[in-house]
């Protein structure tokens, strides 16, 4: 399976919990092509499933990320597995308090994650409705000591999901 990963990052918290799902992705033998919008605007892009994240600021994702999702090629993304990820902060040290301040977000608009899925939504996307938050403890981070685990398990949940939607339409196919 292909996976394809676009993120901008500001501090490099975003760019972090990119690489831990690389890493995730590679660690079962997928292909994992990386697209950093700090240094890259590839529109045309091809795969089986993406993840596509930003840091939050002010709320919302940031101008890049913005940009990108206004003009890259969508019909080639029609029916696949979009799973949108943010980095949020600053949150507490105490991985408990964190966990909870985490769950509170949940699935809003009110986040990077949340205005990316609307944005895509708006291109006529359908992205999977669970967002990903990883916490960063500081203003400009650093990633929570917890977060590279998270972000890891995370993508594998949402591999395995992607895995079993291409394997059902392949089969219908």
């Amino acid at each position: 399976m292909k996976i394809v990963i676009v993120f901008d990052t500001v501090h490099g918290s975003t760019g972090e919990v990119a690489a831990a799902i690389a890493e995730e992705a590679r660690s079962s033998n997928d292909d994992v092509e990386m697209i950093d919008l700090r240094t890259q605007t590839t529109l045309n892009l091809t795969g089986d499933m993406m993840f596509i994240g930003s840091p939050t600021r002010s709320n919302r994702m940031t101008r890049r990320m913005d940009e990108f999702i206004k003009y890259f090629v969508t019909g080639p993304w029609r029916g696949r597995h979009i799973v949108a990820f943010d980095t949020v902060g600053p949150l507490p040290k105490n991985p408990e308090k964190r966990k909870a301040r985490l769950n509170k977000i949940g699935n809003t608009k009110r986040s990077a994650a949340g205005t990316i899925q609307e944005a895509l939504k708006l291109r006529g996307l359908s992205p999977v409705p669970d967002q990903m938050h990883l916490a960063v403890t500081g203003l400009w981070g650093p990633l929570a000591s917890d977060a590279r685990d998270m972000a890891r398990e995370l993508a594998r949940i949402h591999i395995e999901d992607a895995r079993k939607v291409l394997k059902r339409d392949i089969l219908i196919a």
